[in-house]
């Protein structure tokens, strides 16, 4: 709701002719409030249909709103810069067609994350990857830094389905068994859900990778991965900076 909302996103929605929202039911309301010009992009979600289609879809309908001189405003969960592919295609989009568009940050997970973890991710250096997109190109994979894997809940999946629990087990499975062969089985991980709303509490599971699978994923879920090892020091390039 208003509580990861900045200042200037909220400036931008309550001055906008249009806004289309992707949000949960609650938020949906709130949105309502702050601009009654407002309609949801969730119909656009159909159970089985490719979720491709579903981002060509809602992208459709943001540039359909938009000739004509008054401001129209997309917000989407968490930070529209990530996983939202029709933020960015609205964007490209429009601007091709001569329109003045832009992003605003927002909050992502991985900033909640960071936050109710208590962890400075640059200590160690840290690596972020779509948890398919890790298993299908073959990411190296650096132990001795902190790995983030997004979206574990949709391993392989390419179409819509409504429940909110993990859509492909076995998938999930799969990449279980590769950050076993990566970490050892005995090395902790963290799943993490931040919270929907202010009032709720984020979802925390702390599991070695060898009970991985056994852990409970939904759609929201993210996997931190602590460093297993000390980075290598190089005492050739420590001297030349006199450290």
């Amino acid at each position: 709701m208003a509580g990861q909302v900045t200042t200037e996103a909220l400036t931008c929605l309550r001055a906008a002719k249009k806004v289309f929202y992707l949000a949960d039911p609650i938020t949906e309301s709130w949105l309502q409030q702050e601009n009654p010009r407002g309609s949801t992009l969730r119909d656009c979600y159909a159970p089985g249909k490719p979720r491709r289609t579903t981002y060509h879809e809602m992208t459709d309908r943001i540039l359909q709103a938009l000739p004509g001189d008054s401001p129209v405003c997309a917000a989407f969960y968490g930070h529209p810069g990530v996983l939202v592919n029709a933020a960015h295609d609205a964007i490209r989009r429009a601007r091709r067609e001569g329109h003045d568009a832009r992003m605003l940050p927002g909050v992502s997970a991985q900033d909640c994350l960071i936050a109710d973890l208590g962890i400075d991710l640059t200590l160690s250096g840290f690596q972020s990857f779509e948890a398919t997109d890790f298993l299908l190109h073959k990411r190296g994979c650096d132990p001795s830094c902190a790995l983030i894997l997004w979206q574990i809940g949709l391993v392989g999946v390419k179409e819509y389905c409504p429940q909110h629990k993990n859509w492909n087990s076995e998938g999930f499975e799969i990449l279980a068994e590769r950050l076993v062969r990566i970490y050892g089985p005995r090395h902790k991980a963290i799943v993490y859900e931040a919270a929907i709303y202010p009032i709720f509490e984020p979802v925390i599971q702390r599991v070695p990778l060898n009970r991985l699978a056994k852990a409970e994923i939904t759609t929201a879920s993210l996997l931190y991965i602590p460093p297993s090892c000390a980075p290598p020091w190089d005492y050739r390039m420590a001297k030349r900076l006199r450290l």
